[in-house]
């Protein structure tokens, strides 16, 4: 079970709940790619067959070594595997996630 759970015993004009939440561990945009490609790999049992090749052409400027590959390719290629996530529902829903998370610690 997730959420919030709320009892109060007493009091007078109870308004509000304090969170006491950890900070999220930072991620490295390497790790967010491995994550990512787990992903993906569930993912493609989920697509048709195009778009399992679609995916599987992407993932070498998704995994290349930000050096060797231009910024706006890999962005591309993470935009079209968050659309084909997309277009399968729930199932593609981490995925695009992920995708999310991974263009905000690329600074795109």
């Amino acid at each position: 079970m997730s959420g919030d759970t709320v009892n109060m015993y007493g009091g007078q004009d109870n308004k509000g709940i304090v969170h006491h939440h950890a900070a999220a561990p930072a991620r490295s945009p390497e790790q967010a790619v491995r994550e990512l490609l787990a992903l993906l790999a569930e993912l493609r049992a989920h697509v048709p067959a195009e778009s399992a090749r679609y995916i599987d052409s992407a993932l070498p400027a998704i995994t290349a070594d930000p050096a060797a590959v231009a910024p706006e390719e890999r962005h591309r290629a993470l935009l079209a595997v968050a659309g084909i996530a997309a277009t399968v529902g729930a199932v593609g829903v981490p995925v695009v996630e992920a995708v999310r998370a991974l263009l905000a610690l690329l600074g795109a």
